[in-house]
């Protein structure tokens, strides 16, 4: 991605660009970093976009044992506190997941929530648990480039280029190892985020496709009702992977909602300061 730096938080690859108040982000669960890009290009004049590789994924290492949703959230909770906390966390799909485990376990750490693409987990959603063990045993025999092939067409709406297609495949192709996709698959099968969402006291913005066929409004919408301070906002003509399908107008509503959320905490701290 060009004008992007590389850092390591350990065994974490990150990638960032920008400088000022951070954003940072996590990836789905067929990506990496590199799914950020148009965020990176479009948001990181004004602010540090900040993206990573989960464990076991793109440039980041291997994992040898499953680290569960915790173990993904501790490790995001280690990038933050490296950043200088507080920070505005982004989470698409499975990376929602884990920024909501973050924001339920430290936050203190965060300035605010973006929910792209989330669900509450499939612990108690047994079709999409088998479903997500049959793409671990996909993956395994026929590798990431195919699975991508097979997959990757669902994810994003009709409307969606031959370019951002091949995109999308070449990222989970390039990022994507079977071991590190089978802990992340069962980190969210073990998932349920019900009794957490009534407890986040963290700004969230949820935004979804009106295309998405994985998680959709329906899910947002019920995330919407249960996180107390919290907007939802479906994009037109996006799938599951809006942030890759429709990357102008989900930039638009993060930085609005960013320079929002910034406007309040500066009001609160005049407030104080007075």
């Amino acid at each position: 991605m060009d004008g992007c730096r590389d850092f390591r938080v350990r065994d974490i690859r990150c990638t960032e660009r920008g400088q000022g108040r951070i954003l940072l982000c996590l990836h789905g669960i067929a990506s990496s970093s590199t799914t950020f890009a148009a965020q990176m290009a479009g948001l990181g004049d004004d602010r540090r976009i900040v993206a990573w590789d989960a464990p076991g994924f793109g440039e980041s290492r291997d994992v040898s044992e499953p680290p569960g949703l915790v173990g993904y959230a501790a490790a995001a909770v280690e990038v933050i506190e490296s950043l200088g906390a507080p920070v505005h966390l982004l989470g698409v799909a499975w990376g929602a997941a884990i920024a909501c485990r973050v924001a339920h376990d430290r936050p203190d750490l965060l300035a605010s929530l973006v929910l792209v693409s989330a669900g509450r987990g499939d612990r108690e959603n047994p079709d999409a648990a088998a479903a997500l063990r049959r793409n671990v045993r996909k993956m395994d025999e026929v590798g990431p480039l195919r699975f991508a092939e097979a997959a990757l067409p669902r994810m994003l709406s009709g409307s969606a280029t031959p370019a951002q297609l091949a995109d999308a495949i070449g990222i989970t192709a390039s990022a994507v190892r079977p071991a590190g996709y089978a802990h992340a698959v069962e980190s969210l099968i073990e998932t349920d985020l019900r009794p957490l969402l009534p407890e986040l006291g963290v700004s969230t913005l949820l935004l979804c496709g009106d295309e998405d066929p994985i998680t959709g409004e329906r899910e947002s919408r019920a995330l919407h009702s249960a996180i107390r301070d919290s907007v939802q906002v479906t994009v037109t003509g996006a799938g599951h992977l809006a942030n890759q399908d429709r990357p102008d107008s989900v930039n638009e509503w993060i930085a609005a909602y960013l320079d929002i959320v910034e406007h309040l905490d500066g009001e609160k701290e005049q407030v104080h300061v007075g």
